[in-house]
């Protein structure tokens, strides 16, 4: 699982992307509105750990900003304790859960694994490029009508180079989609899914961009 934070203690952020990468789970920190907007443009996650007192702004703003361009990512909001108000506010807004500081690493981490599968639950929205159809919700492909079988993991990095297809996907940011197996990654593992992946959706759909990661073909 990825994660961004958007937050602006950096001891506070530093500390839950230290302590979520004992879960299972990649973080990315940043301190701002502005930085947030930044990161997302950037690249994918699978859930946004959002502040609501930020330097530049207030994070119920740029929740709702999120909610009006389509960003459907699960958003947990993070709180003053006693800030009833704030948290109202947030849900109306579109946040998906909360938590008021101070809390438990523990529960974050799984407050983060109960809002992606609620997404991921409710993902019915398929994935279309290149003859390629992903479902998300039950983590099925097919070319052309045709099913092609895929591992879970398979499918997190199609998934990851179809929704940016086009564009190229580094091979950190492709390994970061598969944090959260329990396992180590190892070194070549990224290289061994792209090539499984080939063999069974053609080999033509996926580039490499020499030095600088993969992409998927937008077009056929």
């Amino acid at each position: 699982m990825r994660v961004l934070i958007v937050e602006d203690d950096p001891i506070l952020a530093d500390g839950l992307a230290v302590g979520l990468k004992l879960h299972g789970v990649s973080a990315e920190v940043v301190g701002s509105c502005a930085d947030g907007r930044h990161a997302l443009a950037a690249g994918a996650f699978d859930a946004i750990v959002l502040d609501i007192m930020l330097p530049d702004g207030s994070g119920l703003d740029l929740l709702a900003s999120l909610r009006q361009a389509g960003d459907e990512s699960p958003i947990l909001l993070l709180t003053a304790l006693d800030e009833t108000r704030d948290r109202i506010a947030g849900l109306d807004r579109g946040a998906d859960d909360y938590l008021g500081k101070p809390f438990d690493l523990d529960e974050l981490a799984a407050r983060l694994r109960a809002v992606v599968r609620r997404r991921d639950g409710r993902a019915t929205a398929t994935i279309e490029v290149a003859g390629l159809v992903l479902n998300p919700a039950n983590h099925s492909v097919s070319r052309d009508g045709l099913v092609i079988e895929v591992t879970r993991r398979e499918f997190a990095i199609l998934r990851a180079l179809a929704e940016r297809a086009g564009m190229i996907r580094s091979r950190i940011a492709l390994e970061e989609r598969l944090y959260g197996w329990q396992e180590d990654i190892e070194s070549n593992a990224i290289e061994v899914h792209i090539h499984n992946l080939r063999q069974k959706i053609g080999r033509e759909l996926i580039e490499t961009v020499r030095g600088l990661g993969y992409r998927l073909r937008a077009t056929p």
